[in-house]
């Protein structure tokens, strides 16, 4: 049974509760996005050292393709899971690509 099936709290309360789970999902997607992204960070760092691109074409289309499948498998629009993703890589890259210009100013200092 879910809360909006549970005849026995009202409407406002049940709202309340849809409403408080939400908010701690979005905290914790909160939280792995950062740790995502300091991971990403490390990555960035060690492909300016050894001079590799930012971005890396099959990896990116091997990890959407994964998504997709984990999307499909969620029940969660496999489509939304891409955009998604693109979204998080174009931020990566251009992450990627800072940390390169930064190392790169570092090396010529």
């Amino acid at each position: 049974m879910t809360v909006t099936d549970d005849q026995s709290i009202s409407p406002t309360q049940a709202l309340q509760d849809l409403r408080r789970s939400i908010d701690n999902i979005d905290s914790a997607l909160v939280s792995m996005l950062a740790e995502r992204f300091r991971c990403t960070k490390a990555v960035g760092a060690l492909k300016a050292r050894y001079n590799m691109p930012p971005a890396d074409p099959a990896r990116e289309a091997q990890q959407i393709a994964r998504l997709r499948k984990l999307a499909e498998d969620a029940h969660l629009d496999p489509d939304f899971a891409e955009k998604f993703l693109n979204f998080i890589i174009h931020e990566v890259i251009r992450h990627h690509e800072a940390i390169a210009r930064q190392t790169a100013a570092a090396l010529k200092a």
